[in-house]
């Protein structure tokens, strides 16, 4: 079982010629089989359980090599926790903030706020579920899935260049719609994501341990396991019907999508 088993990822790795010099030279000497989303997820465990302060030390990377090139999602750990704490902030009175973050935190973050904020995660996560416009980025021929000594799994990929013209589809398709709105803004957001980077990067979303979980509750609900998933085309059905105006087809695949990841979410109040 994997370390954190209820987080997926949307990666950008970028060609490792993007980066400066130093990262290519300690990013190559990673070997392609080194357990980086092992390693990253057991760091993020140790993080939520201690107080250390914030730091921009050299972080680790994941690792994927591509018709020969290397590519490189680094971990961006510091810009990430950043993020998370900002927007955990925001859920808070001020008035009791401090008794969730230590001083010591909140003093590091500050200290090197400016630096953090310059820093552009290539990862981001999502916790029980998947959002149904990362789906958008991809098509069938995309995925792999299987399993391996963590169980099973399921991988989304595709080029950016393809993500780009598929997130700038879905964005059409809600704003012809339903116009200007929080789904809109979402897709929109997730468009100036990917358009900051180098344009012969590679997507992939990895399920992480939610792959586990959907097996789990796709077999007991009397299917094959992951070969059931059809969550990339019910998107795509959702979002043809949106451009043809068909409500009903539109309907029908976010139906298939919410039903089937609701299940999945539902195993976090079981834990």
């Amino acid at each position: 079982m994997r370390p954190t088993p209820y987080v997926a990822s949307l990666r950008v790795y970028e060609p490792i010629d993007s980066f400066e010099a130093a990262d290519q030279l300690r990013w190559s000497q990673i070997a392609i089989t080194s357990p980086t989303g092992w390693d990253e997820q057991v760091r993020s465990l140790k993080r939520s359980i201690t107080s250390e302060p914030v730091n921009l030390k050299p972080d680790g990377a994941h690792i994927l090599e591509h018709e020969g090139k290397r590519y490189i999602a680094p971990w961006s750990t510091a810009a990430r926790c950043w993020a998370a704490l900002d927007d955990f902030k925001y859920t808070l009175p001020p008035s009791v903030i401090k008794f969730f973050i230590p001083q010591t935190i909140e003093d590091s973050i500050n200290s090197t706020i400016d630096i953090v904020e310059d820093k552009v995660s290539h990862i981001i996560t999502a916790t029980w579920s998947i959002p149904p416009r990362w789906f958008s980025l991809f098509e069938p021929s995309d995925r792999i899935r299987g399993s391996n000594e963590d169980g099973a799994y399921t991988i989304l990929r595709t080029s950016i260049s393809n993500a780009k013209q598929r997130c700038l589809f879905a964005h059409q398709a809600v704003v012809n719609a339903f116009g200007d709105g929080p789904i809109e803004q979402e897709i929109a957001d997730l468009l100036e994501w990917l358009s900051i980077f180098d344009s012969s990067s590679i997507v992939e979303c990895d399920y992480g341990g939610l792959a586990i979980y959907l097996e789990k509750s796709l077999i007991e609900s009397g299917q094959p396991g992951l070969n059931a998933d059809t969550s990339i085309e019910d998107v795509a059905r959702s979002l043809a019907g949106l451009a043809a105006g068909d409500g009903a087809l539109a309907g029908q695949g976010y139906e298939r999508l919410v039903t089937r990841w609701r299940r999945v979410a539902a195993f976090e109040q079981a834990m």
